[in-house]
């Protein structure tokens, strides 16, 4: 078989493999999918995120990496300590419940809804809310050292043997990053008609919280 045939598949099949998991950053993904809010802007991050993350370790960061051990145990800890505080928040919102459950509705180019009502929310409520899914997403995305290492160390290993097909698998990686995330961001919306009680959405986020936790566990514990 072609060599940069079989590159490509492997680096579609190793990096579906790594990201299908219900990890910090597909929660994100899944949570604003079946609310239907600034889905284009999470799957935007999360793909150009990979694209470089993937570039990066194929590129032999993961060369770096693997001769300097306490760059990837400093990454634990900060990725630990913050996804502890990802699941506090996450945590809160089960306990207390409330807000905003409901998936938003469709919108029509003026802003009304099918029903015909027109959205109220102002603009610098807007700028605020995308301005706060914005750092979520980067942060979970690149304060995760599990994320990081998955992706540019253990994608950067396999890669290598490849040689000059590696950029091959580099690009089957970055298509399985691609397919997946606007998969799961656009299809989570089909989820809605499940998720529309309070008692769901606390459910989700206390899921989401045990996530956090045990990712949280694993990195610190190796």
């Amino acid at each position: 078989m072609n060599p940069e045939l079989v590159a490509l598949l492997s680096g579609l099949g190793v990096c579906l493999g790594l990201i299908i998991s219900i990890g910090a950053q597909n929660a994100i993904v899944l949570r604003q999918g079946l609310r239907r809010e600034h889905v284009g802007l999470v799957v935007a991050v999360c793909i150009a995120s990979d694209v470089v993350l993937q570039t990066i370790g194929v590129a032999g960061v993961a060369t770096v990496v693997a001769a300097h051990p306490w760059l990837e145990t400093a990454g634990r800890w900060a990725g630990a300590i913050f996804l502890v505080g990802f699941a506090a928040v996450s945590a809160r919102r089960a306990w207390r419940g409330g807000g905003s459950l409901e998936a938003a509705p469709e919108r029509d180019a003026s802003g009304a809804t099918a029903g015909g009502a027109v959205a109220t929310r102002t603009r610098s409520s807007w700028r605020s809310t995308r301005a706060s899914t914005l750092a979520t997403i980067l942060a979970v995305t690149w304060l995760n050292p599990q994320a990081l290492v998955e992706t540019t160390v253990v994608l950067g290993s396999i890669a290598a043997p490849f040689g000059d097909a590696r950029w091959w698998f580099l690009a089957g990686g970055i298509a399985a990053a691609s397919l997946w995330f606007v998969g799961f961001g656009y299809g989570a919306r089909y989820l809605a008609p499940l998720m529309r009680t309070e008692r769901a959405w606390r459910i989700l986020d206390g899921g989401i919280a045990v996530v956090m936790l045990v990712i949280a566990v694993s990195l610190v514990a190796g």
